[in-house]
């Protein structure tokens, strides 16, 4: 039976015609499982993944081994992407069992959702080492029917293991001097021959962090922090991480000198380096990064889809990365990579508000136009009557629902959108999810997946700002945004309430806190304000002002400045004359009127 075609996963549907009776993630396979009595078989993987692909077509393609599976489990694929909470709860307990965590993940749980075993890659027989998936598949059933007990008792001990992770420290305070202890912590990992941060491969380039050390102020208290982040990103630029092609970078290398890449190129880490490029003022970069959402990435809907394949079919066999290899002329010869074309709403967050900042410092047009289609195909169909959802894949809803971390990422790209555009409507959009999200001065937890609540799977603690600003580094940023343009001083307490809560473990780990470390650095000085009034963002006041540092650039017409300020961003009112307005922290110097008087 077919249960995976209709999805909005390009991976479940890549899977839909195999011989394993896959069931998508819900509550129904549980279910299932009870009523059998069987274990189940939680395979996870994204539809990019090179060695899902390998485990695809040697496994689960293969009539025996979707024998064994069929008799012995209930069998649920999951797209990583769309359920992100669900790959997060089930990695977190995978650990338990193997320290080779990674993609496809295959977790043998209980019928309630806890793991017992769980493993990565198992190729179809014994090979390098690893057994044969079959002999994984019967020796699990094999223990299902003779020690079950066990296996009881050890999903049990896991879970509670989790309960314990996911209790929280105790709030802190936070310095400027703790933020330049985190600084310097991260310039010290610096690999100083290669760029980056460690000196073994595999090696990301963990955009999270390098926004952090080149961000206004914290060269400032710890000298060299721009130098790592500066240095990092001309190494990338100049290796096999890039795609001298078509441009972008492909998610990580596999050596230390950023060379033989792992070569899917993802919007989330492409979005953030337009970022990372501009803050570096290597334009060039960021443009070329942008080039390959719009070339690539861009969907009919005008949304981005979630990331390009590294396996292409090169003289009719499967290829990791063979097609990256060809030059520009070979490259017509032959089909590019498949786009998974899920259109993601977190993502498309991040990617809008990087192509808003990016026409910004440009003044290209054609940028903010991708930003504002992306905005409108998202607002459009990943918006339902129930609420929010992950992601969608044309007309085509996810059934899963949109995360914290989506919704945080949405609304700092409509409020990136709303200072290039002098549209309010994106501000109040953004401060709508914001207010959505908090308690007053207080975040609401993070949302978890409503099946992982049913079963009692406990949520995994915070993941960090890894790959991606985690949930509340994403809320404290758009708040922080929010603060700036004028909403109110509450939204910077509730930023400053959710730094608090995470300095425990962000001092601890500031490799994997780049996000809220640059939060916290934004919150440790004075807000930095530009608005332009003017009736076209090409006079040269606002071309100055794209030259120029601030935290808030807004660009717009008396008509459009007063609108803000009837929507309540106090950061526009009274601001009427055809000017430029610096300020800092709201106190405004004298408005200039002529681009002579900047000096």
């Amino acid at each position: 039976m077919n249960r995976l075609g209709d999805t909005a996963s390009p991976y479940l549907r890549s899977h839909a015609d195999q011989p394993v009776a896959w069931f998508p993630w819900g509550d129904e396979a549980f279910a299932v499982a009870r009523e059998r009595d069987v274990p189940v078989l939680i395979s996870i993987g994204y539809s990019t993944c090179h060695w899902c692909h390998v485990m695809a077509r040697e496994s689960f393609a293969d009539s025996a081994i979707a024998e064994i599976v069929n008799a012995h489990f209930v069998a649920i694929k999951v797209d990583r992407e769309e359920h992100p909470d669900v790959d997060a709860a089930f990695m977190a307990q995978a650990s338990a069992f193997t320290s080779n965590l990674g993609w496809p993940l295959n977790v043998f749980a209980l019928p309630n959702g806890s793991a017992f075993f769980a493993g990565t890659y198992w190729p179809p027989e014994p090979r390098g080492g690893m057994p044969a998936f079959p002999d994984v598949l019967l020796a699990v059933a094999r223990a299902w029917q003779d020690k079950r007990a066990g296996l009881e008792e050890t999903g049990t001990a896991v879970r509670s293991a989790l309960e314990k992770l996911g209790e929280q420290a105790a709030a802190v305070e936070v310095a400027p001097a703790d933020i330049a202890a985190a600084a310097r912590a991260l310039i010290a990992a610096e690999d100083a021959e290669y760029g980056g941060f460690g000196t073994t491969g595999p090696k990301f380039p963990i955009a999270t962090a390098l926004q952090f050390l080149l961000a206004p102020g914290v060269d400032e208290v710890s000298p060299g922090a721009r130098d790592v982040g500066t240095f990092t990103l001309r190494a990338m630029r100049g290796s096999e991480l890039f795609d001298s092609v078509d441009g972008g970078f492909f998610r990580y290398a596999t050596q230390r000198d950023w060379m033989t890449p792992h070569y899917e190129r993802m919007l989330v880490d492409n979005a953030q380096l337009i970022d990372v490029a501009l803050a570096a003022d290597d334009v060039a970069t960021a443009e070329r990064i942008a080039a390959f959402l719009r070339d690539v990435l861009v969907q009919p809907s005008g949304g981005f889809g979630a990331a390009q394949d590294a396996e292409s079919i090169i003289d009719g066999q499967p290829s990791e990365g063979g097609y990256y290899a060809l030059t520009a002329g070979q490259r017509r010869a032959y089909d590019a990579p498949r786009v998974d074309e899920k259109v993601i709403t977190g993502w498309n967050g991040l990617a809008m508000g990087a192509l808003a900042r990016l026409t910004q410092r440009t003044g290209n047009p054609q940028w903010l136009e991708l930003a504002e289609d992306a905005a409108a195909a998202v607002m459009a169909q990943n918006r339902t009557e129930t609420g929010w959802i992950r992601a969608s894949l044309g007309d085509i809803a996810s059934r899963a629902a949109a995360t914290t971390a989506d919704l945080a990422q949405l609304a700092g790209g409509l409020l990136a959108l709303a200072a290039a555009t002098g549209t309010v409507a994106y501000a109040t959009a953004a401060r709508d999810i914001v207010d959505g999200l908090r308690d007053g001065t207080t975040p609401r937890a993070a949302q978890t997946d409503a099946v992982l609540t049913g079963l009692g799977v406990p949520p995994t603690p915070d993941s960090g700002d890894g790959d991606e600003p985690s949930a509340h580094a994403a809320l404290a940023l758009a708040a922080i945004q929010l603060a700036t343009l004028g909403a109110g001083e509450e939204y910077r307490e509730l930023a400053r309430t959710i730094v608090r809560q995470r300095w425990p473990r962000a001092s601890a780990s500031p490799l994997a806190a780049g996000s809220t470390l640059y939060a916290a650095g934004l919150l440790s000085r004075p807000a930095m304000q530009l608005v332009v009034i003017a009736p076209s963002p090409e006079v040269p006041l606002a071309v100055a002002a794209r030259r120029m540092t601030a935290d808030v650039t807004a660009i717009v017409t008396a008509e459009q400045a007063q609108a803000f300020a009837d929507a309540g961003f106090g950061l526009f009112a009274g601001k009427q004359q055809q000017a430029l307005y610096r300020c800092e922290n709201f106190a405004c110097a004298l408005p200039v009127t002529d681009v002579s008087e900047l000096g």
